[in-house]
């Protein structure tokens, strides 16, 4: 859970890249006090310091911190709600980048992304890795992660059950390291997640477990709500729905949907 008091150090460490003159750190701490800035302020408002991050990133000669300032930015701008098909280029860039910086690793992870931004507009063929991708794939528990959830998400919005359960049950398998938790992805995980396990727990005869992990994805959003309105509140109030839902609650369920929706207007999420 973050709030207004957990920007102080935030604050601090960017006013001491003014002060001391650190320069060589810049693109880094911008990018790491950016994505803590996603839990407390506008998520769009805040994707702006990624460019100011890549910025002076590129300024100290750091082309990996302004690799991932550039990664950082586009997908919070596809969570923002951002045109599709400009994500579609915006993702063909920073992979073209990360190939060019032999940043394989963040290069699998953009072209996952990629690939989910394509399926979504119609135009996604499947990936073709090459022998040094498929290593990885095989070894980065990060990178497999990540391919899961992608693949599930893609699912879920496409409604392939089997799809979703068979690949959200992997991305569960693995451990989420503590420092993943600092970066805005970690909360568009715990959103989409809920929403699966929610529906699953509504068809499966594990009932409990899914029902469980939907709970906690639902109380995780409703924290982050009580720090930034703006960008999760409508999240919590749909997941409150869906809970709802399982329970055969209609009248509530119906309730927070339609605080998500005004909630959702009310904020000017896309």
């Amino acid at each position: 859970h973050r709030s207004q008091s957990d920007l102080a150090p935030v604050k601090l460490a960017v006013s001491l890249l003014d002060k001391v003159g650190l320069r060589d750190s810049a693109g880094e701490v911008i990018a790491l006090c950016t994505q803590v800035k996603t839990y407390v302020e506008p998520l769009q408002a805040t994707l702006e310091y990624h460019h100011d991050g890549y910025a002076a990133a590129m300024a100290s000669g750091d082309s990996g911190q302004a690799l991932i300032n550039t990664l950082l930015n586009c997908i919070g701008s596809f969570f923002a709600g951002s045109n599709l098909q400009r994500m579609r280029d915006r993702f063909a860039d920073a992979i073209k980048l990360s190939a060019e910086r032999k940043q394989l690793n963040y290069m699998l992870q953009a072209q996952q992304v990629q690939h989910s931004v394509s399926k979504l507009i119609g135009a996604g063929e499947e990936l073709n890795y090459s022998s040094e991708g498929r290593n990885i794939l095989a070894s980065n528990s990060s990178v497999v992660r990540s391919f899961h959830y992608q693949t599930a998400y893609v699912s879920f919005m496409f409604r392939s059950y089997d799809d979703m359960v068979e690949n959200i049950e992997k991305y569960f398998a693995f451990q989420e390291t503590t420092w993943a938790c600092l970066f805005f992805a970690h909360a568009v995980h715990a959103f989409y997640s809920g929403l699966i396990s929610f529906w699953v727990a509504r068809k499966s005869s594990d009932r409990q477990q899914w029902h469980e992990r939907g709970e906690r994805s639902k109380l995780a959003l409703k924290k982050w709500a009580e720090s930034s309105r703006w960008t999760f509140e409508h999240k919590w109030y749909l997941l409150e729905a869906e809970e709802s839902y399982y329970y055969n609650d209609f009248e509530v369920a119906e309730l927070f949907y339609e605080k998500a929706i005004s909630s959702a207007k009310e904020h000017k999420v896309r």
